[in-house]
């Protein structure tokens, strides 16, 4: 376990944004995790967990209470059976369950952050989540101050959202439990459109599963959207908006306001339709490298805000809340952030 005191936190996300912490722990092992939390809920100091810092804007005062800095590793394959450490890199270990042939979560390749937080999030991209392979996620319970192991269905998923989200105070992640498929080298069912026509399939087909990785890979860096220190369209936290869902009575007032436009439209659950942030935010007249400071969106895409070089937290929430308002007004629909907020609100 490693200590430091006023530490910076910028370096420790992928925005490069925030102020200090007034004490930054890093844990190695689980024991470390879990004495961690356990002191500072005994001591009544306010607590921060953190992974790869890729989904989180920090407020440019920093943090004034203990941060924890989970970096324990683990990568346990026992034929389809997947248990990663909440600190092991996501990227990596995805590589490596392709390596080995397994095929269930290839399509998030290239997504930054640690393991630890694809259950907190329902981590997903081009049609699969982790939520349609995770078994189990063990987690440190700060209210029955024990160790949990929680099956699938007592992680309530849902559309980038799970039980760890809904009371983000309680939980702190330890490990994750992961049911692969072996396909014989080939991958899941192609689901989402954009993939599929890169690929040259239709929908549901199974493709080489390698070849399906690769082209994840490359349609996510030509988005921005896999970490390159010297590329700024990267210094995000990925998606910013979360794609709105809306109920019959909102689609309907949406459509209204189209004014002869076709947008994006995808069923959900309970009669509901998602549509898309990015199509959202384009439409309402925010294009690719939209912004003047140095805080812009990304020149690859919308749906990503960056830091320049120079940005504090204020002006990319300045920048956030310009992009929110102009599609309130434009369409009626409201954008609901994706990354944790601290000491911060848009």
């Amino acid at each position: 376990m490693h200590v430091e005191h006023d530490a910076p936190l910028a370096p420790l996300t992928t925005l490069r944004l925030g102020g200090p912490a007034r004490r930054l722990v890093t844990a190695t092992t689980d024991a470390e995790v879990v004495a961690t939390v356990r002191e500072a809920d005994q001591a009544g100091e306010p607590l921060l967990v953190i992974g790869g810092g890729s989904n989180l804007v920090i407020g440019d005062a920093g943090f004034d209470g203990t941060v924890l800095r989970i970096a324990t590793t683990g990568f346990e394959l026992d034929g389809t059976t997947l248990e990663l450490a909440a600190g092991e890199v996501w990227a990596e270990a995805v590589a490596r369950t392709v390596g080995k042939g397994l095929a269930g979560i290839e399509f998030l390749a290239g997504i930054p952050g640690s393991a630890g937080a694809t259950p907190v999030q329902n981590v997903g991209a081009y049609g699969q989540e982790v939520a349609s392979t995770i078994t189990e996620v063990v987690a440190y319970d700060r209210e029955a101050r024990e160790t949990v192991t929680l099956t699938n269905a007592e992680c309530a998923f849902s559309y980038r959202h799970s039980r760890f989200k809904g009371a983000p105070d309680r939980y702190v992640v330890l490990r994750v439990r992961f049911e692969l498929e072996d396909a014989a080298g080939q991958s899941s069912p192609v689901k989402y459109a954009e993939v599929a026509r890169k690929l040259g399939v239709e929908a549901e087909q199974r493709v080489d599963l390698q070849t399906a990785y690769e082209t994840v890979l490359g349609l996510r860096a030509g988005k921005g959207m896999v970490l390159d220190p010297a590329d700024h369209d990267t210094w995000s936290a990925g998606s910013f908006f979360t794609n709105p869902i809306l109920t019959a009575e909102q689609y309907e007032a949406f459509l209204a306001r189209l004014d002869g436009r076709t947008a994006p439209a995808y069923p959900a659950p309970d009669g509901c339709t998602k549509t898309s942030a990015a199509w959202l935010i384009d439409q309402a007249g925010f294009g690719k490298g939209y912004g003047s400071g140095p805080a812009t969106l990304s020149t690859k895409h919308t749906l990503a805000l960056t830091n320049r070089g120079g940005a504090t937290t204020a002006d990319l929430l300045a920048l956030a809340r310009e992009i929110r308002d102009g599609v309130k007004d434009a369409f009626g629909v409201e954008l609901v952030n994706e990354p944790v907020t601290v000491g911060v609100q848009l």
